[in-house]
């Protein structure tokens, strides 16, 4: 694993950062739309905003694991990213060697 460059670190620094901020604002609009919306479905007497809740859920849901798990810097991008260099390396070595 290569080390970082002082800019380096910054840039991903800033790019984590700002994908985490991006989730938290995901996250609050996910709470206040679904809480007004679930406010005036039981105001009519409708229960249809248990869709929105799982559907949008799910969508957040996802887009928490892309941040926090396999986003630019993360342990499980950083080892998917070896394995492919290593396979990609011996495939080339392989066919220089014919």
């Amino acid at each position: 694993m290569r080390t970082l460059s002082p800019e380096d670190l910054e840039r991903l620094a800033h790019k984590r950062a700002g994908a985490k901020l991006g989730w938290y604002v995901h996250a609050a609009v996910y709470l206040v739309v679904n809480l007004f919306l679930t406010g005036l479905s039981y105001f009519f007497g409708y229960t249809w905003t248990v869709y929105t809740v799982l559907g949008w859920g799910l969508g957040l849901a996802l887009h928490g694991i892309a941040v926090f798990f396999l986003g630019a810097g993360s342990g499980v991008r950083d080892r998917l990213l070896r394995r492919e260099r290593e396979r990609l390396r011996r495939q080339f070595e392989r066919s220089e060697a014919r």
